[in-house]
């Protein structure tokens, strides 16, 4: 039997940056993310967000891929909210892309820390400030 353990801090935005999950709807998206997670055995530690995006960390199984994981999250929950929930009355849609990076044990409780503590976090920091910050951090090369 193989050992696996890799820990992936994965977020996603709404399509435009739209600051349109208030914490009500924030909610029902993570309940059904959750779900659906369990479901197609994507374990999920922890995921939270803000008004225009989502964190989750994720562990990645053996046969499992960081772009899979993330469409099937992503398109999955897009499909519930314009579908079958109609929890908003605009389409909703998520942003093409999304950052990923991994976990080192040493920095999982810092990492959890960080994204069960959104709605603080986002009273200091802009979500386009977060965003900077990380492809700054990571050494991506984008900037907003």
């Amino acid at each position: 039997m193989s050992f696996i353990k890799v820990m992936i801090h994965c977020v996603w935005c709404t399509k435009n940056r739209s600051p349109v999950m208030d914490k009500e709807k924030r909610i029902e998206i993570i309940d059904f993310l959750k779900r659906s997670a369990f479901e197609k055995k994507i374990f999920i530690d922890c995921i939270n967000g803000h008004t225009e995006h989502l964190h989750a960390l994720i562990s990645l199984g053996g046969k499992q891929n960081i772009a899979d994981v993330v469409q099937q999250l992503k398109g999955g929950s897009s499909f519930w909210i314009n579908n079958k929930t109609k929890l908003f009355q605009h389409r909703f849609e998520w942003a093409d892309k999304y950052f990923a990076v991994s976990v080192s044990e040493s920095q999982l409780d810092k990492v959890r820390n960080y994204i069960n503590n959104q709605e603080t976090h986002h009273k200091k920091t802009t979500f386009v400030q977060e965003y900077n910050e990380f492809i700054k951090k990571y050494g991506f090369t984008e900037l907003v």
